[in-house]
């Protein structure tokens, strides 16, 4: 009877280990989703324009900080122009290298494009355990021949680990231990890149442009017609006049 008696109290104390356990696990398998570099446009990033994107790294250590993040560039889709913006407390080191096939740009012929950009921690700091930050980039010309970018990534710790991602993500499959950041682009506006609503503001000044000018058209023209009524009843009096005092006179 005795034994029976505590037999609920251990399936529940075995129950609540096996849900805590299984917690653990689900934390562990979920925490490389998010804890990982990734890289997100500032505003649209549309084929064949240019964009601000922003490299986001996460320190995943307790006790050692991130001092050193190089972004490398797809070489199947080259991009001539990457600037960086200063970022107070980094070095930053951007890397060209000669194009197998140069690229046009505005007319001009470019045989090299960025292939790297590295930034490492000035006094030594970087980015301490619990804290992000972000390394922003403009870049352009977008290609207008693939859907996205793939950059690949190598961290390194103040304890000289160094971890690397440059997993690609694959269509139908799950997230890699170490994903690539991938940079998804949109469909390209008109002007290449440049806003659509431009255009429509540019529409919608001529339409009002030419209704002003109609508007002006038909008020000039109401006022001749008005001149050239007055212009009558004006003649049309001084008749009448002339001839009543010729009546008078008679």
């Amino acid at each position: 009877m005795q034994a029976s008696r505590f037999a609920p109290r251990r399936t529940a104390s075995r129950l609540a280990a096996a849900t805590a356990i299984a917690g653990t696990a689900v934390l562990a398998l979920s925490a490389p989703a998010f804890a990982h570099v990734s890289v997100q446009p500032e505003g649209p990033a549309a084929k064949g324009g240019y964009a601000v994107v922003d490299f986001k790294v996460p320190n995943e250590r307790d006790k050692a900080s991130t001092t050193k993040i190089e972004v490398n560039f797809p070489t199947d889709h080259p991009l001539a122009s990457v600037m960086p913006q200063p970022l107070p407390g980094w070095n930053v080191q951007v890397t060209k290298s000669k194009l197998d096939k140069p690229l046009t740009m505005h007319g001009e012929k470019i045989d090299e494009a960025v292939t790297k950009v590295t930034w490492t921690a000035a006094d030594g700091k970087g980015i301490q355990p619990g804290f992000f930050e972000k390394f922003p980039l403009s870049i352009g010309a977008l290609p207008e021949n693939t859907d996205q970018l793939v950059f690949k990534a190598i961290q390194t710790y103040s304890n000289k680990e160094v971890v690397r991602w440059i997993e690609v993500p694959q269509a139908g499959q799950g997230e890699p231990e170490n994903p690539a950041p991938v940079l998804e682009l949109s469909a390209a506006a008109d002007g290449h890149g440049g806003s659509a609503n431009a255009k429509d503001t540019s529409d919608k000044t001529e339409t009002a442009a030419s209704a002003s000018d109609s508007g002006s058209h038909d008020t000039d023209t109401t006022a001749r017609v008005l001149g050239v009524a007055g212009i009558v009843v004006g003649a049309a009096g001084v008749g009448y006049g002339v001839f009543a005092g010729r009546r008078r006179t008679a």
